[in-house]
C-alpha cells in the first residue's frame, strides 16, 4: 500500500505523518482545508464532509490515514464539532469502501476514556482499551461514534480499520512548557499526565498501515513516560487515591496503557520530553 492519502495533513499530527510516510517511500497526497505547511507531498484542498470531494480526493489511493477533524473540545461550538467529526469520518469510510481501498487508519482520541476525569475517575490504571468509554464532551462523543462506525463498516466489508486513540500531541518546542506542570500534580491529571510526540504519532500511523491486522479496533497511543518528574505511582496515589494499579509500573511509566498497541501494531515510542528539557 504505497499510495496513501492523508486527510488533515496540514495539522500538527498530519505534518509529521506526511513527512514520515514520504521518508519511508510512500506516495502521499495531503488533503486538507488548511494550506499545506510542508513541501514533502502534493496538496489538494478538499472538504471531507462532502462525499463527492472525498471520493475524488481518495481516487487512486490504496489506503487512507484520516486525521481531518476539529481536533479538540472547545475550539468550535459543540454542535459543529459533532457534525464535522462524525460526518467526515463516515464520509471518508464510505468513500474508501466505494473505491476499494485496502485499509483505513484514523484518529480517535484519549478523551473517549473519560477525560478530564472530573465526573468519573479511572476505574483502574494503567487505563487501557478494556476500560468503559466515558465521553465527557461532544468531541469525545464524536470519537466514540467514529469507533462504532468503524466496527460496522468492517463488519459489512471486511476492510481493516485501525483507530488510534492519540494522547495530547506534542512537538519538540512544546516540551519547554513541561516544567510548569511539575509543582502541582493536578495541573495535568486530566489525562493521567500523558502525552505523545508527533513523530511517534507518525510511527503509529505507519504501523497501522503496515501491521498484519484484519479487524476494526482502537489502540491507545501515548509516550512511554509521563510528563512529570515524580514517580507515576506517587502521582496516582496523591490525585486518585482510590484508583488501583492493576500491575507494577516503572518509575515514570505512562498510565495510559500502550501494551495493546505494542503487541498488535508493534508500536514502540521513541521520543520523550526528557531528551529536550534539562
Amino acid at each position: 500500500m504505497k499510495r496513501v492519502v492523508v486527510t488533515g495533513g496540514s495539522g500538527k499530527a498530519g505534518r509529521a505523518v506526511v513527512s514520515d510516510l514520504v521518508k519511508h517511500g510512500y506516495d502521499v497526497l495531503n488533503v486538507d482545508l488548511a494550506p499545506s505547511r510542508t513541501p514533502d507531498a502534493p496538496f489538494l484542498k478538499a472538504d471531507m464532509t462532502d462525499l463527492g470531494q472525498t471520493v475524488e480526493a481518495l481516487k487512486g489511493a490504496e489506503a487512507v490515514v484520516h486525521l481531518a477533524a476539529i481536533p479538540a473540545p472547545g475550539i468550535q461550538p459543540d454542535h459543529h464539532t459533532f457534525s464535522v467529526n462524525v460526518l467526515s469520518t463516515h464520509t471518508v469510510f464510505s468513500a474508501a469502501v466505494t473505491l476499494g481501498l485496502k485499509r483505513i487508519v484514523w484518529a480517535s482520541s484519549e478523551t473517549t476514556l473519560g477525560l478530564p476525569f472530573d465526573r468519573e475517575q479511572p476505574a483502574y490504571a494503567p487505563i487501557d482499551e478494556d476500560h468503559p468509554p466515558y465521553p465527557e464532551s461532544t468531541y469525545a462523543l464524536s470519537k466514540i461514534l467514529g469507533e462504532e462506525i468503524a466496527r460496522q463498516y468492517h463488519r459489512w466489508t471486511g476492510i481493516p480499520i485501525v483507530g488510534l486513540r492519540f494522547s495530547n500531541i506534542m512537538e519538540p518546542d512544546d516540551y519547554q512548557k513541561f516544567p510548569s506542570y511539575w509543582s502541582d500534580a493536578r495541573l495535568r491529571k486530566w489525562n493521567l499526565w500523558g502525552y505523545i510526540d508527533a513523530r511517534d504519532v507518525a510511527q503509529s500511523c505507519r504501523l497501522g498501515l503496515e501491521s498484519d491486522f484484519e479487524g476494526a479496533d482502537h489502540f491507545i497511543i501515548a509516550a512511554a513516560d509521563t510528563c512529570m518528574t515524580r514517580p507515576s505511582r506517587d502521582l496516582l496515589k496523591e490525585v486518585f487515591p482510590g484508583v488501583r494499579l492493576t500491575r507494577e509500573v516503572g518509575e515514570f511509566e505512562t498510565l495510559l496503557g500502550i501494551d495493546k498497541a505494542r503487541r498488535v501494531l508493534g508500536f514502540d515510542p521513541k521520543h520523550s520530553w526528557r531528551d529536550h528539557v534539562k
